[in-house]
């Protein structure tokens, strides 16, 4: 399974950093691109708990990408855990008197997401997703959390969904064509996918990584 480029707990991933990953990841022989999530950015974590950004995780039972100019000393995963539960902890004391406010929930979520606790970050998604089903942002990063736990089939559910709402969203058809090419092998479902996303976004500023997913697909 291919691995997902996400946002850090701080902000969004620009077009030009995605499209330099991809290309970075297909030069240097790993499977596939990287997955998008783009909801809200959480909080920066305290530099005390987490002294370095964490590596793209590795779906379960895959191995770990490379390390591209990454600090070899990353937090553990429970040091993760840690700085998400210290930053999680001011927005459930708001959600103890407004737990059904999405926008929090999400933010609990992403900052669990970002830690590497899918599972938790799956929680929180569709507790948002109850009170807001239209937010294709937050349905999106629902289906990469999916995808991170090896269920395919729940991440392109996420992703037909959000696409539901907007048919359009190149994130989302960027991340389903990756989910299509490496969780179902589906690789004409992928082409048509990203190029859905080319033909509706032509100013999409990581067109030449899709290209070369495309390519790459279509090869293997």
């Amino acid at each position: 399974m291919a691995d997902i480029l996400k946002t850090t707990s701080t902000e969004v991933w620009s077009g030009a950093q995605a499209a330099t990953l991809v290309v970075i990841c297909l030069l240097a022989g790993t499977a596939g691109g990287w997955l998008l999530r783009r909801s809200s950015p959480t909080p920066r974590a305290p530099q005390t708990e987490v002294a370095s950004a964490p590596a793209p995780a590795a779906v379960a039972g895959q191995p770990a990408p490379p390390n591209f100019g990454l600090k070899s000393s990353l937090p553990s995963n429970e040091q993760l855990k840690q700085a998400a539960d210290s930053q999680a902890a001011p927005i459930l004391e708001q959600l103890k008197k407004d737990p059904n406010n999405a926008g929090l929930l999400a933010s609990v979520g992403n900052l669990y997401y970002d830690a590497k606790e899918y599972p938790t970050a799956i929680e929180y998604y569709k507790r948002s997703l109850k009170t807001q089903p239209t937010d294709t942002s937050v349905r999106t990063d629902l289906g990469t959390a999916y995808w991170y736990t090896g269920n395919a089939d729940s991440a392109i559910a996420e992703f037909n969904k959000a696409l539901s709402y907007d048919p359009t969203k190149a994130d989302t058809l960027f991340n389903l064509g990756i989910v299509k090419w490496q969780g179902k092998k589906d690789v004409p479902g992928a082409v048509v996918a990203w190029q859905k996303l080319l033909d509706a976004n032509p100013g999409y500023p990581n067109k030449d990584g899709v290209l070369h997913l495309m390519i790459e697909a279509q090869q293997h």
